[in-house]
């Protein structure tokens, strides 16, 4: 099984993402746009997991403790190089040590950190193929970097395992694990 580790997003974020990626979607523009019930926050991607490490990744996130985390998406950009546009995350002290205390538990499981810096963020659309950087082009054009984005607080975090498929990926809860005070 494919599996990553991420935060969902609440529903008011997600009716303000909704309007912005109906409002640039445009037939033919090269684009493949991602479908708000994929959208999240990922903390880590794990790829693909035996059934041995599925069930130490359980037991490990579950003693995962940690407050509630604010989450605040402070705008739109563009990862070029992967031909993918994005809501980006703001990187508070919250959700870099939730980040920090997944990774630690994953750890003990065998998984490795990406070498990466964190980078948090909401893919919204990927552009694939030769056109692809004049599809990157057109949206950079049209896209309004200057949406709010209201903050929500995340109170738990999810395993999900991704499906593969012509249309894209879909992405399917397999285990969830609350954050809050009473979890310290």
């Amino acid at each position: 099984m494919r599996l990553f580790i991420g935060i969902p997003l609440a529903s008011e974020v997600v009716d303000v993402i909704g309007r912005l990626s109906r409002s640039l979607q445009s037939a033919g523009d090269g684009l493949r746009w991602s479908s708000s019930e994929s959208w999240h926050v990922t903390l880590q991607f794990l790829g693909e997991t035996s059934e041995e490490k599925y069930a130490c990744l359980v037991e490990r996130l579950r003693g995962v403790r940690s407050p509630s985390v604010p989450v605040q998406i402070g705008g739109t950009g563009f990862f070029d190089r992967a031909g993918v546009f994005f809501a980006d995350v703001r990187v508070s002290s919250e959700l870099l040590q939730l980040e920090k205390r997944v990774l630690g538990a994953t750890s003990n499981c065998g998984f490795a950190a990406e070498n990466r810096p964190f980078h948090p963020h909401v893919t919204l659309a990927r552009a694939k193929g030769d056109n692809r950087m004049r599809a990157l082009k057109r949206l950079k054009a049209r896209a309004n970097t200057n949406v709010q984005f209201p903050v929500f607080t995340a109170r738990e975090f999810l395993l999900y395992e991704v499906f593969l498929g012509p249309g894209g990926s879909r992405y399917e809860v397999r285990e969830r694990f609350p954050l809050g005070e009473s979890q310290l």
